[in-house]
């Protein structure tokens, strides 16, 4: 079965969905996205993921386009026909097709596109030997709480962790970690689980909230503040959450090792409470 797009109202195979040369996503990246996983044939956490949406279109001054529960039929509509159960929706939303010119055009027709391809699912050596990042200043814009579609700096920050035979790039601001080029970043030391606050310096994501909510339950200390590059140094435990990674253990910063150089009991035990509340998730249930 091909790979689904549904774009502008109209489901189609993925290699015939065309957009124009001049839509404003294509020229200026004047746009906003959002990545949802599918779980089992069910959309993970969708209802949180199209509010981020909905929050990023009212950022940039983009009318919602669809309301949430038009939204909610278009995603589960196209997972359906794709025929996945396991897979990765991606949703855009452009200022639509206008001559170029900065100012926004009259009459805004937005493009909207829909994706939908199977997961690719990281190697398990991942959850059992840890993985490595590296850390990079922080050049991006000043409202990285918009899921903007300009995502040059994330790809260069990728790039650059690929080459150092990482996973991951964490963008550094005034000697404060914020978060990674495609994840949100934690530490543990003792039972204290700190992240980065919410705001304009990070993009907070839907596995980083589900995170703080079985953090919660398991009994930590979760405070969200400001987190300094050192103090990750000497971290027990480091964890990456992001919707393709899950929760990650980190091993390695900068070649520096954490912790005992191996994922810690409290991913182990988070992640396995992660999978657990997945159940919901599967068909039938």
């Amino acid at each position: 079965m091909p790979d689904i797009a549904f774009l502008n109202e109209k489901f189609l195979p993925l290699d015939r969905a065309m957009v124009s040369v001049e839509d404003r996503g294509f020229q200026f990246g004047d746009g906003v996205y959002e990545l949802i996983r599918a779980y089992g044939g069910r959309l993970f956490h969708v209802e949180n993921h199209i509010r981020r949406l909905l929050q990023s279109l009212d950022s940039i001054q983009l009318p919602g386009v669809y309301p949430m529960d038009q939204w909610r039929s278009i995603l589960e509509m196209a997972l359906e026909k794709s025929g996945y159960t396991e897979a990765k929706i991606y949703l855009q939303v452009t200022r639509g097709v206008s001559p170029r010119q900065h100012p926004f055009p009259e009459k805004v027709i937005p493009t909207v596109v829909v994706t939908v391809r199977k997961m690719d699912i990281f190697p398990e050596d991942y959850q059992k030997e840890g993985v490595s990042v590296i850390t990079m200043p922080d050049l991006r814009w000043a409202r990285c709480d918009v899921k903007s579609i300009n995502l040059l700096p994330n790809i260069l920050a990728k790039q650059k962790a690929k080459e150092e035979g990482a996973l991951e790039a964490l963008f550094i601001r005034d000697g404060q970690v914020q978060e990674g080029a495609g994840s949100n970043v934690f530490s543990l030391k003792g039972d204290r689980l700190i992240t980065p606050a919410e705001g304009n310096r990070i993009l907070s994501g839907v596995t980083r909230g589900a995170l703080i909510g079985l953090a919660k339950a398991m009994g930590l200390q979760v405070f969200e503040e400001d987190l300094e590059l050192n103090a990750l140094y000497s971290s027990d435990e480091v964890l990456l959450t992001a919707t393709s990674m899950e929760i990650l253990p980190v091993v390695r910063i900068d070649k520096k090792v954490i912790g005992s150089g191996k994922p810690g009991p409290i991913q182990k035990k988070l992640y396995q409470d992660f999978l657990n509340g997945l159940s919901r998730y599967k068909k039938g249930s």
